[in-house]
């Protein structure tokens, strides 16, 4: 919903100039779902996007089921209301420009 010329150049989280990704704040899987058409009706569900750096994202979908996201994380208020993803963007943002943090491990790690 955010279409200033800030928010295509700085994450809506974690403010850092970085490329960044379209992130649906109703997951695309939901749209079809007559829950989540009635709730949100046809066009906020498409035009309701958030943009964010990729680690920003890849953080919300680790932290949250897209039935979390659409339930009740459906706007940048609400993400930044959740702690672990309020204290994601602020770790983030205190980072250099450039900075990358590393992936977590997959599989429980060894």
């Amino acid at each position: 919903m955010m279409m200033d010329a800030e928010m295509t150049e700085r994450c809506a989280l974690c403010r850092r100039a970085a490329p960044l990704t379209r992130h649906h704040l109703i997951p695309r899987t939901l749209h079809r779902k007559p829950r989540y058409r009635k709730r949100h009706g046809r066009e906020r569900m498409q035009t309701a996007v958030l943009w964010v750096c990729r680690p920003c994202h890849s953080h919300l979908h680790r932290t949250l089921s897209e039935r979390e996201l659409a339930d009740h994380y459906a706007s940048r208020e609400a993400l930044l209301s959740h702690p672990d993803i309020r204290a994601f963007a602020e770790w983030l943002g205190s980072k250099p420009e450039g900075f990358v943090p590393k992936s977590p491990r997959r599989g429980g790690g060894r």
